[in-house]
């Protein structure tokens, strides 16, 4: 008995040490730029290890089985009857539920936390428009093609549509939002790193939704002071 489940510890082990490996060495998710992004992928890494812990003991458990109790090709005689184990069951109920419960009061946290404004964030309207997108400051008073914003600085992007859905995501930020016609979204961002990356598109909006993109620059507070500056100018 000991020898058998020291050998079906011995096949989790090593299916988990593959998965694992798996996990951490391919790059799954864009690098993040942004603290909500953060924040996803926490939830994103909780439920990897969750899956691959249970994934690793049942196939385990799969593996040990087909390989302990297989039965030659001849052999047509039935097994014994088994009554089913109810604590067992109870065990095997009761613990996915409770993860699932974790990953969703987890998923509800992180949503909250990053819907939940600053005292001043910097206003940002995005406008999607077959087939292009627009940008304005309305504190500023500055329309531009391209989105730029200050590191360390949250910003709160208000989505509008003139035309068809379309959908605002910049990968490195992690955060997506539609822009609906006739109505007005919201989502919040704050970088954490300065360079460049792309706005996409990312709802069917027609024959040029491929081409739908738009250049964003995560600048120093001075750059985008002084950027702003020249654009009003």
């Amino acid at each position: 008995m000991r020898k058998g489940i020291v050998q079906l510890v011995a096949i989790g082990v090593v299916i988990g040490v593959v998965l694992t490996l798996v996990a951490v060495l391919f790059q799954w998710l864009p690098t993040s730029a942004s603290e909500e992004f953060d924040r996803i992928q926490g939830i994103f890494w909780l439920a990897t290890w969750i899956s691959i812990a249970i994934f690793s003991l049942v196939t385990a458990v799969v593996v040990f089985s087909v390989w302990k109790w297989r039965v030659s090709d001849d052999d047509d005689a039935d097994g014994p009857p088994i009554h089913g184990h109810t604590g067992l069951e109870i065990l095997w109920t009761a613990v996915p539920a409770v993860l699932v419960i974790v990953i969703g009061v987890v998923s509800a946290v992180v949503l909250a936390r990053n819907g939940q404004a600053g005292p001043r964030p910097l206003e940002v309207t995005a406008i999607g428009q077959q087939f292009t997108w627009r940008f304005e400051y309305p504190d500023s008073e500055v329309t531009t093609g391209e989105l730029v914003l200050p590191v360390g600085r949250e910003a709160r992007f208000t989505m509008r549509a003139l035309d068809v859905l379309h959908s605002f995501w910049v990968p490195e930020f992690g955060q997506k939002m539609d822009a609906v016609p006739g109505i007005s979204t919201t989502i919040l961002v704050t970088p954490k790193r300065t360079g460049d990356f792309r706005v996409v598109c990312t709802e069917l909006c027609g024959l040029g939704h491929a081409t739908m993109r738009a250049r964003a620059r995560v600048v120093s507070e001075q750059e985008f002071e002084a950027w702003l500056e020249e654009r009003r100018t």
